[in-house]
């Protein structure tokens, strides 16, 4: 993707050493479509098409699977900071309408959309209460938000283009500090699947094996199993929050 420069933060599809990375991102947009598909766009359904948006898009292949997953009637908004990568998502995803702006300071109407998606992002924003109310006051009563962010107790340290990262305490405090808006529905946990766990059996840390020396150093056994790994290799779960990898919050937009 020459016209979208890979930075190690912003992970994209069809990077080889990347899949474990992508696979762990790409649970997530099937866990919030899930939502979405629960309480947007369900048979009985008659209230107009959903409007979805996609707070910090990256390359936009997320928001391309929100629409995919609710269908043509819907419409999908995903907006970035990044202005390369809100190019390339306008360029590359003709189902999603891709806006360049402020996640802080969200460029739309109160009430614009039933649902805010947003996915590994807060952890990179330096107002995380600004951003949780801009998501609250863009979504209309009774919607709903999805936001996953890597658990603060689990993820290596060291990542200088993360703000802050938060625990599962500090997410739902976060959450809760909105009350009178937000009412959280679910908080769940990221988690290696039976057969990354394994593989950690046999060699260690999966994570620390991919980080410990660039991708041309891997050995053949990583690198092939690396390159194997599909969402399916995860798991989510609401037990032992503090152990998960990554945290998954349902909240829901009080009327």
């Amino acid at each position: 993707m020459p016209d979208l420069p890979l930075t190690g933060e912003r992970t994209m599809p069809g990077i080889w050493h990347e899949t474990y990375w992508f696979a762990r991102h790409v649970v997530g947009y099937d866990w919030a479509a899930g939502l979405l598909a629960a309480e947007l766009a369900g048979p009985t359904r008659t209230a107009p098409p959903p409007r979805v948006l996609d707070a910090g898009c990256g390359e936009g292949y997320g928001a391309q699977s929100l629409y995919d997953s609710l269908g043509a009637e819907a419409t999908v908004v995903g907006v970035d900071y990044d202005a390369a990568a809100a190019a390339h998502a306008a360029a590359t995803y003709p189902g999603v309408r891709v806006v360049r702006g402020n996640l802080v300071q969200l460029p739309f109407a109160d009430r614009a959309f039933g649902a805010v998606v947003s996915l590994q992002t807060i952890e990179h924003l330096w107002n995380q209460p600004a951003f949780v109310a801009e998501c609250a006051r863009v979504t209309e009563p009774g919607g709903l938000l999805a936001w996953s962010t890597p658990n603060h107790l689990t993820f290596p340290p060291g990542n200088i283009c993360h703000a802050r990262e938060l625990t599962a305490p500090e997410l739902r405090a976060l959450v809760e500090r909105f009350g009178p808006d937000l009412e959280l529905v679910t908080m769940t946990g990221l988690r290696h699947g039976p057969r990354i766990e394994a593989w950690e059996r046999r060699h260690g840390d999966l994570v620390k094996a991919q980080l410990a020396h660039g991708p041309a150093a891997w050995s053949a056994e990583l690198a092939t199993f690396v390159t194997s790994l599909t969402a399916a290799d995860f798991v989510l779960s609401e037990d032992d929050l503090d152990s998960s990898l990554d945290l998954l919050v349902h909240v829901r937009v009080r009327g």
